[in-house]
């Protein structure tokens, strides 16, 4: 299962009830922090969510409310003793954006790794090795004035373990979880067996799509196909504010659901809201009428996302 926070719902300026943007993902005790924006440390600690374990932060652009959260949760990483590694990855100009931001963290006790992902993404565990070989990150082009992009994570479900073919191996009960988790075993003889010997065909598994700052675009909607859930930016509320969102790229709520139509995502999930509406819920009919599931993101607001298809409506805080 995977557990998502919104911890910023605010466009270009926080407000008291609003942070700027990030999203925080867990498993497993592993974690990813979308975006970090202003007032993210605060927020966390509003939706009791722990960032001091989280191994990667994924930029979605340079912008100034997506990344002026990053210099004091570094620090705050440091005073708290923190001495693991930690990767900060994020579209082209990574290094030249991060550089006056460690320049203000000064000397840190851990190492922060920048890594651009590749196109067709990565195993995590080809950068986090406690991570396993179950998930995946990939990076999703989209539509903003500067460089950017969003994110596609997948989350591996192996196929059903068959103690019968175990036991036919010769396999002992104690290394069975090595085979569920996808690694090899190798028994006393030196023969090594596999999980694909042992497991039935990968189930489906659990896909999350955060879309970052972007104007409608075919790249995230194919990105997002079948999506479990899709975090899409809904910068402005009114379609009468569609010429004014495509020109600084980004999307109203309308397109938001119809991008969520199109690639038949379960649900939908509308944050990043300018300064301008002062309760976002008074549009969200303009995405409700054509996506009847939309749900428009506050702070701290958070799902378990489980395997099973009955899964609990988000928690409001």
């Amino acid at each position: 299962m995977i557990d998502i926070t919104l911890l910023g719902t605010a466009a270009t300026m926080p407000l008291p009830e609003r942070a700027l943007t990030a999203v925080h993902l867990s498993f497993s005790g592993r974690s990813i922090l979308f975006d970090c924006g202003e007032g993210t440390q605060t927020a966390a600690r509003k939706a009791h969510v722990s960032l001091m374990k989280t191994d990667l932060i994924a930029l979605t652009h340079y912008h100034g409310d997506h990344i002026f959260g990053l210099p004091g949760l570094l620090q705050t990483f440091g005073c708290l003793g923190r001495t693991d590694p930690l990767i900060i990855t994020g579209p082209d100009g990574l290094e030249e954006a991060m550089q006056p931001v460690l320049q203000l963290c000064g000397s840190l006790p851990f190492s922060v790794s920048l890594f651009h992902l590749p196109q067709n993404g990565v195993s995590l565990s080809d950068l986090i090795p406690h991570w396993g070989s179950d998930s995946m990150l990939i990076p999703v082009p989209t539509r903003h004035r500067v460089e950017s992009q969003g994110y596609w994570f997948s989350l591996r479900r192996p196929g059903k373990f068959n103690p019968a073919a175990a036991a036919e191996h010769g396999i002992p009960q104690k290394s069975w979880s090595l085979l569920q988790r996808g690694n090899p075993v190798t028994l006393e003889d030196g023969t090594v067996v596999l999980p694909q010997q042992i497991l039935g065909p990968d189930r489906k598994g659990l896909n999350i799509i955060f879309s970052g700052d972007t104007a409608p675009c075919g790249t995230l909607v194919e990105a997002a196909s079948g999506a479990d859930l899709l975090i899409c930016e809904a910068t402005y509320g009114d379609d009468e504010l569609a010429c004014q969102a495509e020109k600084y790229g980004h999307c109203t709520f309308s397109q938001a659901a119809r991008m969520a139509v199109e690639a038949e995502v379960k649900r939908l999930w509308l944050t990043h809201f300018s300064q301008i509406m002062e309760n976002p819920e008074d549009c969200l009919p303009f995405a409700q009428k054509i996506f009847p599931e939309a749900v428009c993101g506050t702070d701290g607001m958070k799902i378990t996302l489980r395997y099973s298809d009955d899964m609990p409506l988000p928690h409001r805080p």
